[in-house]
């Protein structure tokens, strides 16, 4: 029995996790919870995550839940991985402001779009993402022309962002920009972003034979 385990489904954001589980090294156990079975909701699921939702982590009996607070906590307890600059470092800023940017605004903003909310100009100074425009433009003056997005190296806010342009890229809620497909392209030819990417195909592949 690992002491980190990953409860996922390879059809949902757990594989930003997967990336990150990937990008650490470290070893893990992988849960898939099936939709078709309702294995998310079940009891023994609901008390890791009330939610009902993937991805989770438990590590040494600790739960974390939320793609941003996974990344976040495994760049933290896993240093050798170097996916997050230095606890003093001024870096660290710019860090947490863009990894969880991506947790607030972006998600925020897809989401709406999602369910074809798009937000008068009032409602836009009650809402912290303001519009999917001015998201996707914060975004693209952050990644248009640099590698990284904090200093000189690969974070765990560049595999969460790249993640989400990616996938939102993909599925058409997020328009396809040149700085976006660049920056996306860059990071997706990580070898652990490979590696994840072939074992959750690997597993949509297998679910599919079967059913």
């Amino acid at each position: 029995m690992s002491n980190l385990v990953f409860y996922t489904n390879p059809m949902s954001r757990g594989r930003i996790i997967r990336w990150m589980l990937e990008e650490v090294g470290a070893p893990y156990e992988t849960k898939i919870l099936r939709w078709e079975t309702g294995d998310a909701k079940a009891a023994d699921y609901l008390a890791i995550n009330p939610m009902g939702k993937v991805p989770a982590i438990v590590h040494d009996g600790v739960v974390v839940t939320e793609c941003a607070a996974i990344c976040a906590y495994l760049a933290d307890v896993f240093p050798e991985a170097g996916l997050a600059p230095p606890a003093h470092s001024p870096l660290r800023g710019p860090y947490y402001r863009w990894l969880f940017f991506g947790a607030g605004p972006i998600e925020q903003a897809i989401g709406a779009k999602a369910v074809n909310f798009e937000p008068t100009a009032e409602q836009r100074g009650m809402l912290g993402f303001g519009c999917l425009e001015d998201v996707l433009n914060a975004v693209e003056g952050a990644v248009k022309g640099r590698d990284y997005l904090v200093g000189d190296g690969f974070t765990a806010a560049d595999l969460y962002l790249a993640s989400h342009l990616s996938w939102g890229m993909n599925f058409n809620t997020i328009e396809k920009r040149p700085a976006f497909e660049a920056y996306v392209a860059r990071h997706l030819q990580r070898p652990a972003a490979r590696r994840a990417d072939a074992i959750d195909d690997a597993l949509i592949a297998e679910a599919q034979s079967a059913s």
